[in-house]
């Protein structure tokens, strides 16, 4: 499922590569600023045989009793061919969306989770789909590349810490030798599709900081910050993750979740995701996660950096290719999180080695000092309690 960097010696730590002309489709850069309009819309037949329009869910009067609810898995014969689409008697056909049945409340400060997600209800998630708007601070990493269509390649995600500011890994940027090449967005789901109840944000980095103490060899201190060149703004699908406080530690067997569009599988048997994935992974101590990297080809003297810390280890749950800088988040109490983890590095994708991530808690002075030269404090994701 999600992007996962594998670092061995004698193996190139960047798997971008096999993954550009896949991500560049996958992340479409074109978002209508209208709803299409009637005319000439696919025709179909309702559930009760009445001829009907293909229209997205929320422009038909009367849909499934007023709850906007969407069955992620594409039912072959089913009357659309977007499953966000339903079939819709011309008469109940709205030109523009009609209102969320239930208007979003926004909660004070950083780190909420919405577990049931935002404007719309999925069914058929059962192979690990985000909710829409599940993690709204998760954001896609992309790099301007005119020669492809969509002019953009996925290279990494990240998370959105303030309104201005991401926090990726530092692996994922510092191939990219021009601010000007990056582009941060923020609310996406499924790259496929623009028909979702919130749109997403696009916006250019101004500014790229890389931990100075960040070394390619092993990935030591894989963090750094992108400041934009304008605000997101704070919708249902877009908000903002809270990091731990420095030394916090978060304790062994503590179930968190990664999030990404990554690799379901390692190699070229893995596909990379339409729709952002999570997956719920226990924190492994730096002391067994190390021995357990041992008896990998890392071998027996392999040692842990201190910048590290470890996730995962459960068979067909991990990070994998294309989900470098992606948050790995832990639950603090109900609905609200804090930021552990950076996705980093790992052996394989889905095996029984936990997975290598930047321990965020580790690099909070870091991240303050950085925040404090651009003109920031550290309010916005700081949890208050």
């Amino acid at each position: 499922m999600l992007i996962y960097w594998i670092l061995l010696a004698s193996i190139s730590i960047s798997r971008c590569q096999d993954l550009d002309s896949l991500m560049s489709d996958l992340f479409n850069t074109s978002i209508p600023t209208e709803m299409p309009p009637k005319i000439g819309l696919e025709p179909c037949l309702t559930k009760d045989k009445q001829k009907g329009e293909c229209v997205n869910f929320n422009q038909c009067v009367n849909t499934n009793n007023g709850d906007y609810v969407v069955n992620i898995i594409r039912i072959l014969d089913g009357p659309c061919k977007s499953y966000l689409d339903v079939c819709c008697v011309p008469t109940n056909v709205q030109d523009q969306p009609l209102p969320l049945p239930k208007p979003f409340l926004p909660r004070e400060g950083c780190g909420w989770r919405n577990p049931n997600g935002v404007g719309m209800v999925t069914t058929g998630d059962v192979n690990g789909e985000a909710k829409f708007g599940e993690f709204p601070w998760m954001v896609a990493v992309l790099r301007k590349d005119p020669t492809i269509p969509g002019g953009f390649r996925h290279i990494g995600g990240g998370s959105l810490i303030h309104r201005s500011v991401v926090v990726t890994g530092a692996h994922v940027v510092v191939a990219t030798n021009s601010v000007g090449k990056l582009m941060v967005r923020a609310g996406e789901w499924d790259t496929q599709t623009t028909k979702e109840p919130y749109p997403y944000q696009d916006r250019d980095v101004s500014n790229i900081v890389v931990n100075k103490d960040y070394k390619s060899r092993n990935l030591a201190n894989d963090i750094a910050l992108l400041f934009l060149s304008l605000p997101m703004m704070l919708t249902p699908n877009v908000g903002l993750v809270c990091l731990p406080a420095v030394g916090q530690t978060t304790p062994p067997g503590t179930r968190c979740h990664a999030s990404g569009w990554g690799k379901d599988h390692f190699g070229e048997v893995g596909k990379y995701q339409v729709i952002l994935k999570k997956r719920e992974l226990p924190v492994v101590s730096p002391q067994s996660c190390q021995n357990q990297l041992r008896r990998t080809r890392l071998g027996v003297f392999f040692n842990l950096d201190s910048s590290f810390m470890c996730a995962g280890g459960e068979a067909g749950k991990d990070t994998c290719v294309g989900d470098g800088g992606s948050p790995l988040v832990c639950p603090v109490q109900t609905d609200r999180y804090v930021q552990t983890g950076i996705v980093a590095w790992g052996i394989g994708c889905g095996g029984n080695t936990p997975g290598v991530y930047t321990d965020v808690a580790s690099q909070r002075s870091w991240v303050d000092e950085q925040m404090t030269a651009a003109g920031y404090d550290a309010s916005s994701y700081t949890m208050k309690i």
